[in-house]
């Protein structure tokens, strides 16, 4: 399994608020592409297997929101959270999460995350495809750290994963090593 060594290249389906859209969802849809996103910029880009389950949403996003101001005192320009989710569900799992500073990217067809390497089978819980729990450190598209979760690289561990690791994709490991980075 090959990690790429820059950002993929594709284009995200996502929704933005419109005054102009009338009714009870006032968004329109807006293509954002990758270079959008990551160009001149420094990421953190921390992904998981899916909105509204119970670790990403009792442990992995909020710790990336708490730390929000941590990671903009290191130079952070933006803290992405990438699931492999439609627009609408990532949309409503930020409200319902309280979310202000933390931007839901949704990956629904997974082509991101399939072009990271990191699309596993999850059929076993009944969520089909998503993405393995990890996170990574982007300046201007070039990955220069990742911490991905164990179990990964074995091949019998990887789909439908009997557990779901979250040891080292958290906030305080991306924090504790963007610090050692400033300090080098």
């Amino acid at each position: 399994m090959k990690i790429p060594k820059s950002v993929p290249q594709i284009v995200f389906k996502t929704r933005v608020r419109d005054a102009k859209v009338k009714g009870p969802n006032p968004y329109r849809w807006r293509d954002v592409t990758s270079d959008e996103i990551f160009d001149g910029k420094k990421i953190v880009l921390f992904a998981l297997p899916g909105a509204f389950t119970p670790t990403c949403s009792s442990t992995h996003l909020p710790g990336y929101e708490k730390a929000y101001g941590k990671f903009k005192k290191l130079g952070i320009d933006e803290i992405i959270c990438l699931s492999v989710n439609d627009a609408f569900v990532m949309f409503q799992w930020s409200k319902a999460q309280g979310i202000k500073n933390v931007k839901l990217l949704p990956d629904g067809s997974g082509l991101f995350t399939e072009k990271m390497g990191m699309l596993v089978k999850k059929d076993n819980l009944g969520f089909g495809k998503r993405s393995w729990r990890y996170s990574m450190y982007v300046e201007d598209g070039e990955i220069k750290k990742m911490f991905i979760e164990p179990g990964f690289f074995k091949p019998e561990l990887r789909n439908n994963c009997p557990t779901d690791p979250f040891k080292i994709s958290d906030a305080g490991t991306m924090l504790k090593y963007l610090k050692s980075r400033a300090r080098a």
